[in-house]
């Protein structure tokens, strides 16, 4: 059984970095795959640099988002695989790396009754090169530690069967922005997919400064709003499922939330006003006052007389 496997690629202003992912594609040992690279309307050399690869092998295509379609990486992802005619769909993006033997490994264990296999990825650091984490993709509670990160697929991490997807009313939300990925799996794990994992780490996710994910902790704001309103979401999805720990995910939205709070206000970001806000709205909602209080107590002493700072801290 030999798959056609159809790679889709977001990019934007990456000609000093997707060179490399497309050559991690042209170089792996399994043949048959497509690879679909969605420009967002790039203001350097990415389309030539495409161009170049997709002119040496017909494998590589390069696609324009429509200009009547929303601006991002979704809009992209969701265009790609509209022009997509592979069994197996993989989303990669513009600045990640395949191992020689990822699709061949994903392939040997390809079945037509399993919708998605989900393999590890290395995080490494861009410049170094030095591994600094892999990712956990296992769980016996798989909605509830995906939700509070115990596990991640991050976007590129699944390969889906296209008879899965098919059937799916929405693919990636093109309205919002950063937590796209974690929004999309989470909400293919609620139908139920039949899952295959390979524990083992095939791919690589590189860390750079110019990460889409790092905007949050420049605290771009448009960026941090996409992030929380997607964990909102969720929660009112989950909050009513038995199966969940409601305290476990209520414990985690505050805790993420706090973490920008804190941040921001050591770094003396302006919007550290609207992040305390938003964390002392959330813990009166989920009735932890000892915690809102420390909250309110922490930050004013902490603006007052740059102490109290450890009373921020949620455990």
């Amino acid at each position: 059984m030999y798959p056609l496997i159809s790679i889709i690629i977001p990019t934007y202003n990456r000609e000093d970095i997707i060179g490399q992912t497309l050559e991690s594609i042209k170089n792996q040992t399994y043949i048959n795959w497509e690879c679909l690279i969605v420009d967002d309307g790039s203001l350097d050399e990415t389309k030539r640099l495409i161009e170049s690869f997709a002119k040496a092998d017909s494998r590589f295509k390069y696609l324009e988002r429509p200009k009547d379609k929303l601006k991002g990486p979704n809009s992209c992802r969701n265009f790609g695989y509209s022009y997509s005619k592979g069994e197996l769909v993989h989303f990669f993006d513009s600045d990640d790396l395949y191992k020689r033997e990822t699709l061949m490994s994903i392939v040997s264990v390809f079945k037509n009754d399993i919708d998605v296999i989900v393999c590890k990825s290395e995080l490494i650091d861009f410049n170094s090169g030095e591994v600094l984490k892999e990712n956990n993709i296992e769980s016996e509670t798989l909605i509830q530690d995906f939700f509070v990160e115990k596990i991640n697929f991050y976007v590129c991490g699944p390969f889906w069967n296209k008879d899965f997807l098919k059937n799916q009313k929405e693919l990636f939300d093109e309205a919002i922005g950063n937590g796209d990925d974690w929004d999309f799996n989470l909400r293919m794990l609620y139908k139920k997919p039949r899952l295959k994992f390979l524990n083992e780490a095939l791919l690589q996710v590189r860390i750079h400064p110019n990460s889409f994910s790092r905007e949050k902790r420049k605290f771009n704001k448009k960026e941090l709003q996409s992030e929380f309103k997607v964990i909102e979401r969720h929660y009112q999805i989950i909050k009513t499922n038995k199966e969940i720990n409601k305290d476990t995910i209520q414990k985690y939205i505050v805790k993420r939330f706090n973490s920008y709070f804190m941040e921001a206000l050591l770094k003396k970001n302006k919007i550290s006003w609207i992040l305390f806000l938003k964390v002392l709205k959330k813990e009166f909602e989920f009735n932890q006052y000892k915690q809102l209080i420390r909250t309110i107590f922490g930050f004013i002493s902490y603006n007052l007389f740059k102490k109290g700072y450890s009373y921020l801290h949620i455990k």
